[in-house]
């Protein structure tokens, strides 16, 4: 049995592949080497995922946000290693699993937005150009942390209507200093603040709310996928929540800067099961 497993900062899905056909998913917390450290990955998997433990896992593909450099990757290869006893073990990126699950074995441009975002070019084999997403400090563009934070600050600032911010508080009965608190004192701020994309979501007949959202793809398109002189050439294609629930937005954006929209999927993991299954080789 070999495990798929495709790792947000805010969860990880797992997926069983024996002799060629998918088996069951599971979910654990999200795997970012940049927030915790091997012996937390480990303590965390043995928390959310004991019965995998011993279950006879031979071989691991694991893609995951915050995989950017070999170190990064070693440290989650390390415990994984350690928690499963797996002989096989592939440590990617994220947008490696994405660009493999939107493309396949073709070429086009890759995207994800999730509680982040990231973009890439892919030539059917590897990455071939990336824009860095810096993060949801510098960037991350379109992605739920940083429509989140908008949407505070809109809250906070009181620079949306009267009753959008009541009805921000009734959802979310935080206090002003307790939503401060958890985005400069709080682990795990960019998932704190990803959570209210929700909020949008459900009142998206809010202009105020829509320009939030537009304001952001449209960031994201000229910050990042306008940088790719092949975005003109092939399909535009996107995976993770945010995208996903709001795509409307997206291809009306894409559309308006000529560009193609291609697929859009909730997450890489079933696209990316049948990419295992089409190349067992790799």
């Amino acid at each position: 049995m070999i495990l798929i497993a495709d790792s947000g900062s805010t969860k990880t899905e797992w997926r069983e592949v024996k002799e060629g056909i998918a088996g069951k998913s599971y979910i654990s917390s999200g795997i970012n080497p940049f927030f915790i450290s091997g012996e937390e990955i480990i303590r965390l998997l043995g928390r959310e995922l004991p019965s995998l433990g011993n279950s006879g896992v031979s071989g691991i593909y694991f893609y995951g946000t915050g995989v950017s450099s070999a170190a990064k990757a070693e440290i989650v290869r390390g415990a994984l290693a350690g928690f499963f006893g797996a002989e096989k073990l592939f440590i990617g990126s994220d947008l490696l699993g994405a660009a493999r699950s939107l493309c396949m074995s073709d070429p086009g441009i890759a995207c994800i937005i999730g509680t982040g975002s990231n973009s890439c070019y892919y030539d059917g084999i590897k990455i071939v150009s990336n824009v860095s997403p810096l993060g949801y400090i510098l960037g991350d563009e379109g992605g739920g942390a940083v429509i989140g934070r908008k949407l505070v600050a809109g809250v906070l600032k009181k620079q949306l209507p009267g009753i959008v911010i009541e009805n921000f508080f009734k959802a979310y009965p935080y206090t002003p200093a307790e939503i401060l608190d958890n985005v400069y004192n709080m682990p795990l701020p960019n998932r704190f603040l990803g959570q209210f994309s929700r909020f949008i979501a459900d009142n998206i007949h809010v202009a105020e709310l829509q320009s939030i959202i537009t304001s952001s793809f449209d960031e994201f398109i000229v910050r990042n996928v306008l940088s790719y002189p092949e975005a003109r050439q092939y399909p535009v294609n996107f995976t993770g929540s945010i995208a996903y629930h709001f795509r409307p937005f997206l291809e009306e954006l894409l559309i308006k800067h000529r560009l193609k929209p291609g697929i859009f999927t909730l997450t890489p993991m079933d696209n990316l099961v049948k990419f295992h299954i089409q190349n067992p080789q790799i």
